[in-house]
């Protein structure tokens, strides 16, 4: 994986040379990273050269707040969270929860995300901060295709050190005035711990027998889960 520097944009990568069996997945075909919406013109021009489409995870509130500042790079909205994202705050869910939440009520919408990066073309997939949706979005699927399974977690791990310090001061002070007794805020908003991940698609390979199970499951058809190995794997 390679951390990329786009002005305006925080916490962007390419997945690409995880290994996966005896290949690696490809560079240049599948891009994570925070929001748009603070994007510079200089930024705008070195993402243009690498990504073709975007997914956007957001909800309709968050792109109001802060829209894209990428615009004509072809966009698939593909909203995840059922309901408002400040509830999982409210409800002091941990982490471990917001992601079973994810993968059991959203699956339909993962798979369409999936759907996109199976298409072929270099894309990038965002949220907010680029580490939840996006974190799970992106380890499901690459441990579809066979993706090397700590690989996959060093890359979600490594979330929490890109995240700006900033943000993070201001988030969590923010979060112990709001919610002084919430045991999982902060966690929910700046942590991206190993273990929490590794859990995460061992329950759903218990469950489904293989990440791969679980999207068949969700509708992905054996046509398209080939498509994404071949999009994904050198």
């Amino acid at each position: 994986m390679s951390v990329l520097q786009i002005p305006g944009v925080a916490n962007i990568r390419d997945v690409g040379g995880i290994a996966a069996g005896a290949s690696r997945v490809r560079d240049g075909v599948l891009f994570r990273s925070g929001n748009l919406a603070h994007l510079t013109p200089e930024g705008d021009g070195l993402l243009r050269e690498r990504v073709r489409r975007v997914i956007d995870l957001r909800d309709d509130a968050e792109v109001l707040a802060e829209p894209s500042m990428l615009l004509d790079v072809p966009t698939t909205r593909v909203p995840l969270f059922i309901g408002s994202v400040a509830s999982f705050f409210t409800e002091d869910v941990s982490l471990a929860g917001m992601y079973r939440h994810l993968v059991d009520d959203a699956a339909p919408r993962l798979i369409d995300a999936i759907r996109v990066i199976a298409a072929g073309e270099p894309t990038l997939v965002h949220c907010t901060v680029g580490k939840d949706r996006t974190g799970v979005t992106v380890a499901l699927a690459l441990s579809a295709v066979g993706a090397d399974r700590e690989e996959v977690i060093a890359d979600y791990a490594l979330t929490a050190s890109q995240l700006p310090a900033a943000r993070t001061r201001a988030i969590v002070q923010y979060l112990r005035a709001r919610h002084p007794d919430a045991r999982n805020a902060i966690d929910l908003a700046t942590s991206s711990p190993a273990p929490v991940m590794r859990e995460l698609l061992s329950g759903i390979e218990r469950q489904h027998g293989s990440i791969a199970g679980y999207l068949r499951t969700g509708g992905l058809t054996d046509a398209e889960l080939e498509a994404l190995g071949r999009t994904l794997v050198a």
